[in-house]
């Protein structure tokens, strides 16, 4: 399985004061020589991470390949087109969401998402939908086109949190997860079930499975037991976990746990 580490959060973190600290290409030289497998950023509609110079930099820069998240809007996709990334994964995006919630509505918006393949395809770009884990995404992602998909695992994590963690205890607890513990145990199971059944489905249509979203150091082994996943997309945990053991250790410490 490998580990494709989102680096948007660094960007974050320079774009609250607006000055280029910390370096967006100093970020990805430690990813890549401390063990990450491939470099993933999401160029948004706002602009509020990664901008555009940042994405031009990285794909003349980076060793690894690079999984470029992107909406699915016509001026978006012409400049994923002209930079020709390994890989484009198509994301749902909301100007007002904090990080992206839920995946992308594969049936209400399947001809858009037809144009933006065959126009990444016309392009030579592989394509991963970015979807919750359902048999229907799984169907219709393959019916679209894509190559891969990539499961939203953000129900999971947050299921996890709450049981696992002081999550309940914070300011930011999750209001419709604030259950008893059998609930959110029995919740937990069956969004496990839902990933497992999914991403063995997807691998049955030939489909390549990747999975992301709230994936971090106390739940990613959960993931390591789902062997029809060969790719795992985390960024803000690892981000996180930096600013206290630095960066080249956040990763080399979440690929040890992939690796067991």
């Amino acid at each position: 399985m490998t580990l494709g580490v989102n680096i948007d959060h660094v960007a974050v973190l320079r774009e609250a004061r607006q000055v280029n600290d910390p370096d967006i290409l100093q970020a990805l030289y430690v990813a890549c020589e401390s063990g990450a497998d491939q470099i993933t950023i999401h160029l948004r509609e706002d602009r509020r991470h990664i901008q555009d110079i940042d994405v031009k930099n990285i794909m003349a820069h980076s060793k690894l390949p690079v999984n470029l998240e992107c909406a699915i809007d016509k001026d978006i996709l012409n400049i994923v087109s002209s930079i020709k990334p390994h890989r484009a994964t198509l994301v749902p995006e909301k100007r007002e969401e904090v990080t992206t919630e839920g995946g992308l509505d594969v049936f209400s918006y399947s001809d858009k998402i037809t144009y933006a393949i065959e126009q990444l395809h016309d392009s030579i770009i592989p394509v991963s939908l970015f979807v919750d884990p359902t048999i229907e995404a799984m169907d219709k992602s393959k019916e679209l086109g894509a190559e891969m998909v990539e499961l939203h695992t953000g129900t999971f994590a947050n299921l996890f949190a709450m049981l696992h963690s002081n999550l309940p205890h914070s300011n930011h607890s999750i209001k419709e997860f604030e259950l008893p513990r059998y609930e959110l145990s029995d919740r937990l199971e069956k969004s496990l079930e839902d990933i497992k059944n999914a991403a063995v489905h997807a691998n049955k249509l030939g489909l390549e499975v990747a999975a992301g979203h709230g994936l971090n150091y106390h739940n990613v082994h959960e993931m390591m037991k789902i062997e029809e996943i060969i790719e795992l997309n985390i960024g803000q945990s690892i981000i996180a976990r930096s600013v206290f053991s630095g960066l080249a250790e956040a990763v080399k410490e979440m690929k040890r746990l992939m690796s067991r």
